[in-house]
């Protein structure tokens, strides 16, 4: 056990400790933060600021109600004007005082007629923001009771078909996060499947592993590695989601529709006890490629038959929301390579059965102490034909008893 923790622990400080795992820990967050800077300034920078105009002839807006507050920045500072008359808007917007103006149609409460004057195409901000102001005062001719009711709006709620789960229009984020977090879990699996097939090639390529083998067993150094790796990958995800909670948190009381994220803490357990054993299992999977080959460049070639299937449920999506108890998920769910994003998946729509997640772990379990097993063993069938790529069959053939 103490040779098992030497290798583990090497692993793991080879990798975490070094600079360039460092610089590519902080970039994802720092790529963010930059992205969301450059988005937010460029909105700032090209909009347009000046007024827009309106030439009412319905005497809808002849006494204006204010528009309601709104967190949007960019439709807070937009100012609207009102103008007696079509010839002083044109006017102005030849000046270009106004960057364009509405005239509301006399038969407006008939027809709904409302017709838009520009020289160039106004703001992306200026049909909202007149919305705004025109639905404000319909709504304000309205007794109490109804206009508080069209203040609300139209609240979708979607349910399942076995009636376990439901969701409303403003919970759209609380399912797209977890998509995201388990897109994000993937990505470190593949990361630090990727980092342990690049040791295994690298050691076996400089005959590293031949002295390594006769202090301590295959099974010893394959365990530790991949232990040692999938505490690497593990670092990654705490640190990410922890910025990502950081921000969160910050945003909640600034922006509505952050807080009204809330994920189901069960959840955060399925993706738990589903993604650990598939850490362990694509790891292995990478370590046994590694064993196999005589070089890492056709590691990395091999090595994308055991990535592509852990993206097909993507492919599959809208199946999968549609009836995420179907047949196609369900049998996503219980392959192992496709299993821990279907689950994720399904979870983020449904109450998967206690018996079929139960099954689904279980048979990630295998598979992972299978994996780690199968590596032990190719590793030590290749330590005897070096130089040599091992083929899968005679890791098998060689496996049976003589």
């Amino acid at each position: 056990m103490n040779k098992f923790f030497k290798v583990f622990w090497y692993e793991y400080s080879k990798h975490v400790f070094r600079k360039r795992f460092i610089f590519a820990l902080l970039s994802i967050p720092l790529f963010i933060v930059v992205i969301f800077g450059v988005s937010v300034g460029a909105q700032f920078l090209t909009q347009n600021t000046n007024p827009v105009g309106y030439v009412d002839h319905s005497s809808l807006l002849a006494n204006p109600v204010p528009i309601p507050d709104t967190d949007n920045p960019f439709l807070s500072k937009l100012e609207i004007l009102s103008f007696p008359d079509e010839s002083s808007a044109r006017a102005a917007l030849d000046a270009g005082e106004i960057q364009a103006y509405y005239v509301i149609s006399a038969d407006y409460f008939t027809n709904g007629a409302v017709r838009l004057v520009s020289i160039d195409e106004p703001d992306w901000r200026v049909q909202e923001k007149f919305e705004s102001l025109v639905r404000a005062n319909l709504v304000a001719r309205q007794p109490a009771e109804i206009a508080n009711r069209l203040n609300q709006g139209i609240n979708f709620i979607i349910e399942t078909t076995d009636a376990s789960r439901s969701f409303g229009q403003d919970e759209f984020l609380s399912i797209l996060v977890p998509m995201v977090v388990g897109v994000l879990f993937m990505f470190i699996i593949l990361t630090s499947g990727g980092y342990l097939l690049q040791a295994v090639v690298e050691e076996k390529e400089n005959r590293t592993m031949e002295m390594l083998v006769t202090s301590l067993s295959p099974d010893q150094l394959m365990a530790g590695k991949t232990a040692g790796n999938l505490l690497v990958g593990i670092t990654q995800m705490v640190i990410w989601l922890a910025f990502g909670a950081i921000a969160l948190l910050a945003a909640r009381g600034r922006i509505e529709w952050v807080s009204q994220i809330s994920i189901d803490p069960k959840y955060w357990l399925i993706l738990l006890v589903t993604l650990l054993p598939a850490f362990v299992l694509v790891g292995a999977l990478m370590a046994a490629i590694g064993a196999t080959v005589t070089e890492a460049r056709e590691a990395q070639q091999i090595s994308g038959f055991i990535s592509l299937p852990i993206f097909i449920p993507y492919w599959f999506v809208s199946s999968i929301m549609a009836n995420p108890n179907g047949p196609l998920a369900q049998v996503l769910s219980f392959f192992p390579l496709t299993s821990p994003v279907t689950i994720t998946l399904r979870a983020a729509f449904t109450d998967i059965p206690t018996w079929q997640l139960a099954l689904n772990v279980a048979i990630l379990v295998l598979s992972a102490a299978f994996a780690v097993w199968l590596a032990a063993r190719t590793f030590r069938l290749g330590m005897l034909s070096y130089g040599k790529r091992l083929r899968l069959k005679d890791i098998f053939r060689r496996a049976r008893p003589a």
